[in-house]
């Protein structure tokens, strides 16, 4: 489990090391709302190529060491603590487009301009409508479908049909 207080530890590593993260996932719905909304098993975490080598490295001075998954790449990286903490790292980089190259993908800029809060740190994160098209094309679980429905309700995106 990565809980509030877990979050703003890994977010503050981040910002005194003047890397700017974006947050996805659980926890990023969440900086999208305001408050935490449910229990969390890891944090996802995108960081820029120039800063992602320097990220790794505070990780593992603080004690988290990567451990290998079915869908780890060199820029999708699991990184676990003592503490059973996951953070689960996204390495992307700016073309000279202005998009962001994500795993051979390409996304609009806009995608992280979202802007959310973990308590009292104000956080960079997926907006809304990305957020909802990243939970599809995959069989989703409990967890999903109350981020979705939630995402939808509070910023007024219709609810894609398989999460009808």
């Amino acid at each position: 489990m990565v809980n509030i207080t877990d979050v703003k530890q890994i977010l503050q590593l981040a910002i005194d090391a003047e890397i700017k993260v974006f947050l996805d996932g659980g926890w990023g719905v969440d900086a999208l709302l305001g408050h935490q909304s449910r229990v969390h098993n890891d944090i996802d975490i995108f960081v820029e190529k120039k800063d992602y080598q320097n990220f790794i490295e505070i990780m593992k001075a603080n004690d988290f060491y990567e451990i290998k998954m079915e869908y780890t790449t060199l820029n999708h990286t699991v990184w676990k603590d003592a503490k059973n903490r996951i953070v689960d790292l996204h390495c992307f980089e700016y073309t000279g487009e202005g998009e962001i190259l994500y795993e051979g993908d390409n996304f609009p800029v806009e995608t992280f301009s979202g802007k959310g809060k973990i308590e009292e740190i104000e956080v960079s994160c997926i907006e809304p409508y990305s957020q909802v098209m990243f939970h599809l094309g995959y069989e989703f679980d409990e967890n999903d479908v109350h981020d979705v429905k939630l995402l939808c309700e509070t910023f007024h995106i219709e609810i894609p049909n398989e999460y009808r």
